[in-house]
């Protein structure tokens, strides 16, 4: 594993490593495992950043549920949010009476995930809950809790397990932070 990398001439460095990363999901797995006992809920991916996230969680539930994904953009290929979220998949699943749970990789601004419950909420869920590996806290814009995070994280940008950059390094096993005032090693 590498400390540090460089992609498109920018360095980035380790910050969450692949078995800190497994070991909360684990946690995370086993408290959702425990408030959903008895239900059978339906997990619904937010695709593409979420899918690396998404395969390991569900198989760390032990419940009987259901899978289905929902692909939404507000990003393109550039390190900040357009600020506008475009529906491109939507769901194959029946909402109605059901308990959702949400899996996104990461919550930055909060428009995808404010957009995501409105559109659920409109199919009345018996329940809606959203599990997140990343939540950067200080700059979600959101009125309603997050169920489930995995780390809460400073507004920088990030890198690797299932987060791209420019649609690259979603392959990479551990999460990567930019470097601050760093120029990449030659």
């Amino acid at each position: 594993m590498h400390d540090d990398i460089v992609i498109n001439n920018d360095r980035f460095t380790l910050y969450l490593s692949e078995e800190k990363i497994q070991q909360r999901i684990k946690e995370l797995a086993g408290q959702i495992n425990r408030d959903y006992r008895g239900k059978v809920p339906i997990f619904i991916g937010i695709l593409n950043g979420s899918f690396i996230f998404f395969s390991d969680l569900i198989r760390d539930i032990t419940l009987d549920c259901e899978v289905d994904f929902l692909k939404l953009s507000s990003y393109g290929d550039a390190k900040i949010s357009s600020g506008q979220v475009k529906l491109l998949k939507d769901l194959n699943c029946e909402v109605t009476g059901r308990d959702i749970i949400v899996v996104e990789d990461i919550i930055d601004s909060g428009l995808s995930i404010d957009f995501m419950k409105k559109l659920v909420l409109k199919e009345n869920p018996a329940s809606f809950s959203v599990v997140t590996l990343l939540l950067k806290k200080s700059v979600a814009k959101i009125n309603f809790p997050i169920d489930y995070v995995g780390f809460e994280i400073p507004p920088e940008f990030v890198i690797g397990y299932g987060l791209d950059y420019a649609q690259k390094v979603r392959n990479l096993r551990s999460i990567y932070r930019l470097a601050a005032n760093t120029p990449p090693q030659t």
